[in-house]
């Protein structure tokens, strides 16, 4: 015998619970087609609008894709728009730099989270600590909480305990490209000093496919050789609604 529950909210009815009643035995199985609660949450995470800052490189391109095909709405930061060939209905361009605190607040009205894959631009001064500051202080002008940003291994935080591959890894960072990965480092230390909801996925390697691997979050150490740039977005995304890293840094990495 089979039938039908139905659960009211106000005047409206919810998705049918099918209960399946076996005579035989008096046993009573339930199962829940159209659970309410996480509709309603997937669809209210889909109705957000995502701010995305560095959208066009080389691990942006894949999050864009990534949130387009889960249906969110985008307001995408471009230096250059005229070069971007992507035409969809949830993406609206904002022309602009990083930089540029004009730009930053134009990009984050109306918006409820911002994502930044931003990349150094070949030949400029470092842009990460700047940016951020523009970043943040928009965010808190706007009353936006949530805020995911990338970062590289060179990143230190009181509670690493890196391998000595990482550390050397570090120090190259240091001995090469100095003014950026300091940069880096004062970024990570303006986020710790705002109340916003943050969190800095520190990085190796990015690998540009639309491959998936098995993958691994980490406080202390990075212990995989590479990030799969699909992944990455993943990962991203899933920390739109996940408080798990609220204002702390994992490495995120494939593991071998």
């Amino acid at each position: 015998m089979h039938f039908y529950a139905w659960i009211s909210k106000g005047s409206k009815f919810l998705n049918p619970i099918i209960c399946i009643l076996n005579l035989k035995t008096n046993s009573l199985f339930s199962i829940l087609i159209f659970n309410e609660l996480i509709n309603n949450k997937e669809n209210n995470m889909k109705s957000y609008t995502i701010a995305v800052i560095g959208g066009t490189g080389k691990s942006g391109k894949y999050l864009v894709q990534n949130l387009l095909e889960k249906g969110y709405n985008i307001k995408l930061l471009l230096r250059t728009p005229e070069n971007f060939k992507l035409d969809d209905p949830l993406i609206e361009i904002v022309k602009g730099d990083a930089r540029n605190y004009d730009s930053i607040n134009t990009l984050l009205n109306n918006c409820d989270v911002v994502i930044s894959t931003l990349g150094q631009p070949v030949g400029e001064e470092s842009i990460f600590s700047e940016a951020t500051r523009n970043i943040t202080r928009s965010m808190i002008s706007h009353g936006i909480k949530r805020y995911i940003v990338i970062a590289g291994l060179n990143v230190d935080t009181p509670f690493d305990q890196k391998s000595i591959k990482v550390k050397q890894a570090t120090d190259w960072m240091y001995q090469n490209y100095p003014k950026t990965t300091k940069d880096r480092q004062e970024e990570y230390e303006i986020l710790t000093q705002t109340g916003l909801d943050w969190t800095l996925v520190r990085l190796p390697l990015i690998i540009q496919t639309s491959e998936r691997f098995a993958t691994e979050a980490n406080l202390e150490d990075c212990k995989g050789e590479g990030i799969s740039a699909t992944d990455l977005a993943e990962f991203l995304i899933s920390q739109i609604e996940n408080a798990s890293y609220t204002r702390q840094s994992p490495f995120l990495y494939n593991l071998p």
